[in-house]
């Protein structure tokens, strides 16, 4: 099933032909392809041929001599199209070494509309945000709203028990086609979990104690909404017999942001007008996840509920202590 993700689509749409790239990001089988085979197919229909548009996905072992930045770029300037757009969508670009040249070489040409899709922050770190400071504009897409998952029933009733079946079986598009099915979805969420810990947080920043990293994720994932910090989850641990540091669990903390498995909110403070570093709360991103590793212990409960209010807005949260309420800014 081909779910309309009408908010996101709606951004590509307003952005086409403008020169500025496009960065479509989020976790791991979001939709962001599907998006954009989606938005290819607009182009198409809006009279673009099949010659101006490049679509290459990375993780696709078709284009593995590509992952040379050097031939990549020799590659997409000998499919330019002279004297029209060329649409350019390079996804999982993140497996190209180099690829910000890439990128950088690729905007300053006339006729190019490029897109660039991602499964983790790493992409936007301080190198390429350096190079192509300005130049860029991010969508970072998110598993389905509530509302999106409501559409793609086909029936706008019964809220309240979809609701939990929403909760339960996961806001990732494809659960919907498992519906009913709950090992099957069982079974694919755990292949996106390991996905993310084995390959975008382990393999890439090289972490030796992949049972702790599990076991801090877990931690968060228990308490989400709740004030953490670095050194509280440290002693936690140690506490519980495994002795781990509060700038391992940082490095942690960062990786697990970095994939878009967890997001935060910043603490405030309100009499000195200054955000503190010392807590934060952290929202899961798919409570589907959540209940595949932890359970549904006191399932579902006001965190929870809370979780999937906040987590759309997470980047413009603050939240003050001693309230049990999370306010925007």
């Amino acid at each position: 099933m081909i779910i309309q993700r009408e908010q996101y689509f709606n951004k590509l749409k307003a952005l086409k032909d403008k020169k500025i790239i496009k960065v479509v990001t989020g976790i791991r089988r979001c939709g962001k392809t599907t998006l954009l085979n989606i938005f290819q197919d607009y182009l198409r229909s809006s009279g673009v041929t099949d010659e101006q548009i490049i679509s290459i996905n990375f993780e696709d072992l078709d284009f593995e001599e590509y992952h040379d930045y050097k031939k990549l770029y020799a590659y997409l300037k000998s499919r330019l199209v002279s004297g029209k757009m060329t649409y350019i969508f390079l996804d999982e670009i993140q497996h190209v070494e180099d690829f910000p040249k890439v990128v950088d070489s690729l905007y300053i040409k006339d006729h190019v509309d490029l897109y660039i899709i991602g499964s983790n922050a790493y992409m936007l770190s301080s190198e390429i945000a350096t190079l192509i400071s300005g130049r860029y504009i991010q969508i970072e897409m998110l598993p389905l709203s509530f509302k999106e998952y409501m559409i793609s029933t086909g029936d706008m009733t019964n809220k309240a028990e979809k609701y939990i079946e929403y909760l339960e079986n996961s806001a990732f598009p494809y659960t919907i086609e498992l519906k009913d099915q709950p090992e099957q979805i069982k079974d694919y969420l755990e292949g996106i979990y390991n996905t993310i810990v084995l390959k975008d947080i382990v393999n890439r920043k090289k972490i030796t104690d992949v049972m702790m990293l599990k076991s801090v994720l877990r931690y968060v994932f228990d308490n989400i909404g709740n004030p953490l910090s670095s050194k509280k989850i440290a002693d936690t641990m140690t506490t519980n017999g495994r002795k781990v540091d509060s700038r391992t669990i940082e490095k942690y903390l960062e990786a697990f942001m970095e994939s878009y498995i967890v997001y935060e909110a910043k603490r405030y403070n309100i009499k000195g007008k200054q955000y503190l570093k010392t807590l934060k709360k952290y929202y899961v991103v798919d409570i589907g996840l959540r209940y595949m590793l932890l359970g549904n212990r006191s399932f579902p409960n006001k965190r929870i509920l809370r979780n999937n209010l906040c987590l759309p807005a997470c980047k413009n949260i603050i939240f003050q202590l001693g309230r049990d309420t999370t306010r925007l800014s």
